[in-house]
């Protein structure tokens, strides 16, 4: 198994949704240990995503320096994959052949060209495996990440 969790918008957005206090709270645990672990990956579209979640469509949303601040700290501190032209390829790729949203397929093409075989998401079904791909939704149970 690869090393590296890409990591989706939704497990970062939770750390900051202070309505969800239970997906907050493992939100945190699982940033904090792939943090610990230096295991996570983000990508340019997780962050871009990242920034309009929060400033836009939380109850209690951050302002915009608030999310300024901390994309730069994830881009500081965890490493963090272009969406380049042969990952687009690789979404639409997902799209036809796998029926996922673009956005999400996006997400899927990143881990799959960069050989991250495991993406933390609510938005796939959970312990399903797309090419190599494996989801699992961090929310679920008694999830564990290690």
């Amino acid at each position: 198994m690869s090393a590296n969790v890409l990591v989706d918008t939704n497990v970062l957005v939770y750390a900051y949704d202070r309505a969800e206090t239970a997906k907050q709270a493992r939100a945190f645990e699982v940033l904090n240990e792939l943090a610990e672990k230096a295991m996570g990956v983000l990508s340019t579209q997780i962050l871009a995503e990242f920034f309009v979640t929060v400033t836009r469509k939380l109850s209690q949303p951050l302002t915009v320096s608030q999310a300024y601040e901390r994309v730069e700290n994830y881009l500081q501190a965890w490493p963090v994959l272009e969406v380049s032209g042969l990952v687009v390829l690789e979404a639409i790729r997902g799209v036809k052949e796998h029926q996922l949203s673009f956005w999400d397929a996006q997400i899927w093409a990143t881990a799959r060209l960069n050989r991250i075989e495991l993406i933390l998401s609510e938005d796939f079904d959970t312990g399903s495996v797309l090419d190599g791909v494996r989801f699992v939704n961090p929310f679920i149970g008694d999830f564990k990440l290690f």
